[in-house]
C-alpha cells in the first residue's frame, strides 16, 4: 500500500502514444458485459473467420456510425493502415464518435479478442509507418462499484495486473472522494498490450477508463 500511495501522490503516469485528455469523450460507454454488447471472451468468437472487418476511410466511418459496430483484424499483432482502407504510410489518425448511444468494438488479436461498448474510438497513426501504433477507446461507470467491476473484468479478460488493480481499488475505496490518475500494469493474454488508464475523480458522477490497445 505504501508503494501505491507513492504512485498516487506522484505525477500521473502518462503512456506513450496518443492519449486523449480526460473529458475528450462524451461519457456514455460501459463494458460489453453490462451494456448488451459482444460477450466478453478471451478466445475467438465462433464466427471470427467469417467476420467482415471495418474500414476507416470516409465511407467506412459512416458505416460504423450507422451500424454502431466496428471490428478490426490484429491477428498478426498489428493493425495496418492498408487493411482499413487508408494508404500505406498515411499520417491520418481516424476518430470515430457516436453521438447517440454506443458502438460495439471487436479487436481480434493473435491469441484472443478485445471487446467493448464505447462512444469513441481513436487510432494513433500520426506517423509515416505502415501500421497504427495504438487503438484507444473509452469505458465509463456511474459508481465506484461499477468502476471496480470493469477493472476486475479487465484483469480476468486481458491479464491486467491483478495486484496493482486490487491495491488501487483498496486505496480508492478507503477514500472514494479523492482523485486519481493511474495506469494499471498491461495485460497481454490476447497477444496485444491492453492497458487500463484510470481517470477517477470522486467529485464527478461519471468515471472514465481510457483503454489503450498496442501491438506487442
Amino acid at each position: 500500500m505504501k508503494r501505491l500511495a507513492a504512485v498516487l501522490i506522484a505525477a500521473p503516469l502518462m503512456l506513450t502514444g496518443c492519449v486523449v485528455p480526460y473529458g475528450g469523450a462524451t461519457p456514455s460507454a460501459t463494458n460489453a458485459a453490462t451494456d448488451g454488447g459482444p460477450t466478453p471472451t478471451g478466445t475467438y468468437a465462433p464466427d471470427a473467420g467469417a467476420r467482415t472487418f471495418s474500414t476507416l476511410d470516409k465511407a467506412g466511418i459512416e458505416k460504423i456510425k450507422a451500424s454502431k459496430s466496428a471490428s478490426f483484424d490484429m491477428t498478426t499483432g498489428w493493425l495496418s493502415k492498408d487493411s482499413v482502407g487508408l494508404e500505406d504510410g498515411s499520417s491520418q489518425a481516424p476518430d470515430v464518435s457516436i453521438k447517440d448511444g454506443t458502438m460495439s468494438v471487436i479487436i481480434e488479436g493473435p491469441t484472443g479478442v478485445v471487446t467493448a461498448q464505447t462512444d469513441r474510438l481513436r487510432m494513433n497513426g500520426m506517423n509515416t509507418g505502415s501500421n497504427f501504433s495504438e487503438v484507444t477507446y473509452f469505458l465509463t461507470a456511474q459508481s465506484l462499484n461499477e468502476y471496480t467491476t470493469i477493472i476486475r473484468d479487465g484483469v480476468d479478460r486481458y491479464g491486467i495486473n491483478n495486484e496493482a488493480a486490487e491495491d488501487w481499488i483498496q486505496s480508492i475505496s478507503a477514500k472514494p472522494d479523492q482523485k486519481s490518475e493511474f495506469a494499471i500494469g498491461t495485460g497481454t493474454s490476447t497477444g496485444l498490450q491492453v492497458t487500463y488508464d484510470l481517470r477517477y475523480d470522486g467529485a464527478k458522477d461519471t468515471q472514465v477508463i481510457i483503454v489503450h490497445v498496442n501491438p506487442m
